[in-house]
């Protein structure tokens, strides 16, 4: 597998490198980012061949797709692919603290969630200025779903479906503003309910089909019937399959652990880095076009490009099936 093998959106004429770059930290993710370090991580990915860029107006409160749009501006239109996100209009507040929401370094807006049809036309507009585009190729809803919203759920559903939402999204994709619709969410049950109300183009989908957990396998093999191709994103599960202590944003419980432990074991019997076979698992399902994920560094971005490219034998596959370590029917890696 090489970071510049394409593959193609049933429902739509757009391909996507294997390897994409989520842009959160260009937005100061957890720690600042310096110009310097966009720039250098940008120019990498550039040369690894990674032609698929996903950002969102939450990151860094807007801070992000600002970033991502200057680099972009030096690039012909036609040479990339670039994702943000709806769902949240970003409202200037001058309270807004270095911390607030994970960002170290936040853009003076606070995010308002809004899933209706003006806020979802609003967003999308604010959107093209800060990247400079005339046109977005994908535009997810961002971060929908009960365990995000809790309480409010049904009211942020409402305002997606009979509050117009979806149909903005419609409007935006007939009109050729954008070329694909679908979701950026962390949690797969919301992807099905979607897919029931709406047609999807191209869902993101992160943290929730990885080498750690194939809950949503059923609905992964829905989407393939429907021609909803998936995105997977933090294939990491933010972070504990690439070496740190987190998952899920937070500190990993003793159980997460324990399997990560069991899954490295594996790996290390044949020699190869747990990372590598993280990034390469869900590529292997019919329906992911994509692995995306993100950096702070340069060097990152050149070892996430080596461990997509790892060779892997057939047999380490087979030993983690073998284990009780991934669902039965799970496809892997040829």
């Amino acid at each position: 597998m090489h970071t510049t093998d394409l593959k193609k959106l049933p429902r739509v004429e757009l391909e996507l490198t294997a390897l994409g770059l989520g842009c959160s930290q260009m937005g100061g993710l957890y720690r600042a980012t310096s110009a310097r370090e966009v720039e250098g991580v940008f120019a990498i990915a550039w040369a690894a061949g990674v032609r698929y860029f996903d950002t969102a107006p939450y990151y860094g409160y807007t801070r992000s797709e600002h970033r991502l749009g200057a680099q972009l501006a030096e690039r012909a239109r036609h040479e990339f692919v670039v994702s943000t996100k709806v769902g949240r209009l970003l409202r200037p507040d001058a309270g807004v603290a270095p911390g607030d929401g994970g960002w170290a370094n936040p853009y003076p807006f606070r995010p308002v969630y809004d899933y209706s049809y003006s806020g979802v036309m609003r967003s999308f507009e604010d959107s093209q200025q800060r990247l400079g585009l005339a046109h977005i190729d994908i535009l997810y809803v961002h971060d929908i779903g009960t365990d995000t919203h809790g309480e409010q759920h049904a009211h942020y559903w409402q305002q997606l479906t009979t509050g117009g939402g979806f149909r903005a999204l419609d409007e935006l994709r007939r009109s050729g503003a954008t070329r694909a619709v679908g979701l950026g969410v962390n949690e797969w049950q919301v992807v099905r309910d979607s897919m029931r109300e709406f047609d999807l183009d191209c869902t993101m989908l992160a943290g929730r089909y990885t080498l750690l957990e194939q809950d949503s396998l059923a609905v992964m093999d829905e989407c393939l019937r429907r021609g909803n191709a998936i995105v997977a994103a933090g294939p990491f599960n933010s972070g504990i399959l690439a070496g740190n202590t987190k998952f899920n944003y937070a500190e990993a419980p003793a159980n997460v652990v324990e399997r990560v432990h069991a899954l490295g074991a594996v790996c290390a019997e044949f020699n190869v880095p747990l990372p590598a076979a993280a990034m390469q698992f869900p590529l292997a399902h019919p329906a992911v076009v994509s692995c995306v994920t993100g950096t702070h560094t340069a060097a990152q971005l050149w070892q996430n490009a080596a461990w997509l490219e790892q060779p892997i034998p057939a047999a380490l596959w087979q030993a983690l099936r073998a284990r009780g370590l991934l669902h039965p029917d799970a496809p892997v890696p040829a």
